[in-house]
């Protein structure tokens, strides 16, 4: 997995109080701090690895909050970086034991492996997902017969209980979506993905009926990108953006792959993925058409 950090001023003072992402975001906004304060020490990775007793390259997975804190590293790191004042090492110390309290989606980890469980606790913390899809409808938007469909095309040799399971977590993360502090969801979706009969005609008819209701949630947006306009801007894939506020967390693009996921949040990089899917909602169908758009491809499944 490739997680790319930008370099952050120092968390606000009530930066728990406001983060709602559980150990996924403190993890990284702890490790921004500590990766700020050894840089501007000089301090190298080899150098911060010997004084907590690891490698460089566990420096840099607590830098990129990859990994748990271990509280006694985490003063020994202040104390080589020169943070004396109580006031900053106590906040920071707060934090790395509040980074380690699991999240929910922690009694899932048995169907969630590491590279997507960053995506969860990102996606709970985000008060934006703006998302594009051409295969699948989106995972925050998927009705649950539909949804067992998909998770069997990548694990339809497991156990039934398994993709029960698999099924509950995707079902679980779509709660927030309609409870407090809900964020917006703004997706486009190919209409490719809303033909596309998974899981047969009933379960197709049920997620189209969904989408439907979906789109009627006050925090939901949803575009199609009709056949008919012919090429797009985004050629190369799927992808999502998060945003944040309340947290010092810049925006952080998405991409999944079969066994792994990247991630980025430099401006370079994200800006272009912000402008390209700007460019999506320009040439997909406006929101207003949705629902008429959808009943039109039920109508079409006869």
């Amino acid at each position: 997995m490739e997680v790319v950090r930008t370099e952050d001023e120092s968390p606000p003072a009530n930066v728990l109080a406001q983060s709602r992402g559980g150990p996924t975001v403190l993890r990284i906004l702890l490790g921004t701090q500590l990766r700020r304060l050894r840089t501007a020490k000089g301090i190298s990775r080899e150098a911060a690895g010997y004084e907590i007793r690891a490698s460089h390259a566990k420096i840099s997975r607590l830098e990129l909050g990859q990994v748990s804190f271990k509280e006694r590293d985490v003063a020994d790191l202040l104390t080589l970086y020169g943070v004396t004042e109580p006031e900053e090492r106590d906040t920071l110390l707060s934090l790395a034991r509040q980074a380690n309290t699991p999240g929910w989606w922690h009694k899932f980890s048995d169907v969630l492996p590491n590279w997507f469980e960053v995506y969860v606790g990102l996606e709970e913390a985000a008060s934006i997902i703006r998302t594009y899809e051409l295969q699948f409808v989106p995972g925050l938007l998927q009705a649950e017969e539909y949804a067992r469909a998909v998770i069997m095309l990548a694990h339809g040799n497991a156990p039934v209980e398994e993709i029960d399971r698999r099924v509950h977590l995707r079902m679980t993360r779509q709660q927030r979506l309609t409870g407090p502090d809900a964020p917006r969801l703004w997706a486009v979706v190919d209409e490719a993905a809303l033909r596309r009969p998974l899981g047969g005609a009933h379960a197709m008819r049920a997620q189209l009926e969904h989408l439907i209701e979906m789109a009627t949630l006050p925090n939901v947006t949803l575009q199609i990108v009709p056949f008919n306009r012919g090429g797009h801007a985004a050629a190369g894939g799927p992808f999502s953006i998060l945003r944040f506020t309340g947290a010092d967390l810049p925006d952080v693009v998405y991409l999944e792959q079969l066994t792994s996921s990247v991630y980025f949040d430099k401006p370079e990089e994200t800006d272009h993925y912000m402008a390209v899917m700007d460019q999506l909602c320009l040439e997909a169908a406006p929101a207003s058409e949705t629902p008429r758009f959808l009943r039109r491809i039920l109508d079409d499944m006869g």
